[in-house]
C-alpha cells in the first residue's frame, strides 16, 4: 500500500495504443498465458467495454481482459487479470474487476467466470477475495481438460463461477 499512499491507480477502457505496453505486462506475470501482441490489441480494440487498463504515474500496472458471453448477457468471462509486480498485494486486481463490474454495460452481469489451472495459487486467492467482497457464491468444475483438450501440454483449467447474490435479486 505504500505506493499508494502516493498515487492511486487511474482505471480506464484501454485503446489501442496500449496494446504493447499490455503484452508486456502479461510476459511479465508468470504463468499467465502469452497471447501474441495483436491478440492484445484486439482486445483493446474490439472488447475495450469489458477490459480495463490500470495506470499509475504513467505505466500500465495492471489488465484485465473480459468479455460479456454473447449467449449469457448476465455472466461476465474472465480472461486474464495481470499485474505488476510492483503493485501486488496492494488489492488492484479487485479493484479492476469492481472497477468493470461498475460499468453501464456490465449491468446486467450477475455471474463472473474465468477458469484457473490448480496450481495458479494468486488466481485462486483473488476470486476468493473477489466473492467475499461481493457476497458472492464461488463453484469450480474442471472444464478443459489437460488431455483431452491440450493434448497433456497444459494442466487441467477449471471454471471458476462466482454468482453474485445482490445483483441476481436484482435481476430477478
Amino acid at each position: 500500500m505504500e505506493m499508494f499512499r502516493k498515487a492511486m491507480p487511474t482505471l480506464r477502457k484501454p485503446s489501442s495504443e496500449d496494446g504493447a505496453a499490455i503484452w508486456e505486462l502479461i510476459q511479465a506475470c508468470k504463468p499467465l498465458d502469452e497471447n501474441s501482441m495483436y491478440c492484445n490489441l484486439i482486445q483493446c480494440d474490439h472488447f475495450r467495454d469489458t477490459c480495463i487498463v490500470a495506470e499509475l504515474n504513467g505505466d500500465v500496472v495492471g489488465w484485465v481482459s473480459a468479455y460479456i458471453l454473447p449467449d449469457d448477457p448476465e455472466t461476465l468471462f474472465v480472461w486474464q487479470v495481470a499485474v505488476s509486480e510492483k503493485a501486488r498485494g496492494t488489492g488492484l486486481g479487485t479493484l479492476m474487476l469492481r472497477g468493470l463490474l461498475s460499468r453501464e454495460n456490465c449491468k446486467g452481469v450477475s455471474r463472473v467466470q474465468t477458469t484457473i489451472t490448480r496450481d495458479n495459487g494468486a488466481s485462486w486467492a483473488l476470486f476468493r477475495k473477489f466473492t467475499d467482497l461481493n457476497d458472492g457464491e464461488l463453484s469450480s468444475t474442471p472444464y478443459f481438460s489437460k488431455s483431452l483438450h491440450f493434448n497433456d501440454l497444459h494442466d487441467t483449467e477449471y471454471m471458476v463461477t462466482i454468482a453474485m447474490k445482490e445483483r441476481m435479486k436484482k435481476a430477478a
